[in-house]
């Protein structure tokens, strides 16, 4: 019989604002955590195996996800063979009142401002000549 790990989650006056940071400090576990906050139900970890248009492999969806629970920013709970996750928002909030909520809307002012940047990154990339340069 195989024995199931128990996942680890912090109480609540564990959590520390330098974890909380540090977790939410890569880009996809910002997102994905922002995609988790705004769901009023648990979100199946396979539902974030594409960030911003990018596959993310199921060994660093694990990853990402074990940051977010050790920081204490989400619980995790085994259904069958899929783990389900569920933001703590409300009980950060309780502890560090504001800092969750200023975080994921700093996320989405972000998010608002990254087509302009590309796109203005774009027009302003160097133009590659149509033909071949000969190497002499």
């Amino acid at each position: 019989m195989k024995r199931v790990r128990l996942l680890f989650h912090p109480s609540v006056e564990d959590v520390t604002v330098e974890a909380i940071l540090h977790a939410l400090s890569d880009p996809v576990r910002v997102a994905i955590y922002a995609e988790i906050v705004g769901q009023e139900c648990s979100q199946n970890c396979t539902t974030f195996s594409v960030i911003d248009e990018k596959t993310i492999p199921k060994s660093t969806l694990s990853q990402h996800f074990k940051a977010l629970r050790e920081a204490g920013l989400i619980r995790g709970e085994r259904r069958g063979v899929e783990m389900h996750n569920t933001s703590r928002c409300a009980e950060i909030d309780k502890r560090f009142p504001g800092l969750i909520a200023s975080i994921i809307r700093a996320h989405q002012i972000q998010l608002e401002g990254k087509p302009r940047r590309a796109a203005a990154a774009k027009r302003n990339a160097p133009r590659r000549s149509a033909r071949k340069k000969r190497f002499r």
